[in-house]
């Protein structure tokens, strides 16, 4: 038996040995249980965010704003966040088990943390916020 076939024996049987772990087991369950439970309850706000007028409203005004500045204003799907750049500005909207939460950063720092509701808040409003301060 070769030097790289006693390696790969062995590698196998530690990872057996974790594998079989109870432990390690049970913190995995607890791990997958936890993360399902997470995305239950972001679901509702990932959906509002997805489907609301309030982000087609965002989306038009941010270009609306980005035109007049001569700025182009890109916007991506990254899973359920929603994120939207300008230059060294981003905004990303995150859904949350609590809501939507609007990160604004700037050159890479952030500059803020808005709590946004879809059916309440006015989209040009953030929108103008994010485009025209500093």
């Amino acid at each position: 038996m070769s030097f790289l076939d006693n390696l790969e024996n062995n590698l196998k049987a530690l990872e057996n040995r974790e594998e079989k772990d109870p432990e390690k087991v049970r913190r995995e369950q607890e791990r997958r249980e936890a993360d399902r439970t997470a995305a239950l309850l972001r679901a509702p706000h990932a959906e509002a965010l997805r489907t609301s007028p309030f982000t087609t409203e965002l989306l038009t005004q941010c270009r609306t704003i980005g035109h007049g500045q001569r700025v182009l204003v890109q916007f991506t799907w990254l899973g359920e966040t929603l994120r939207l750049d300008a230059k060294a500005k981003r905004m990303e909207l995150v859904p949350t088990a609590e809501g939507i939460t609007a990160v604004l950063s700037v050159g890479g720092e952030e500059a803020a943390r808005i709590k946004v509701n879809p059916q309440t808040d006015d989209a040009a409003m953030l929108a103008k916020r994010w485009l025209t301060e500093p």
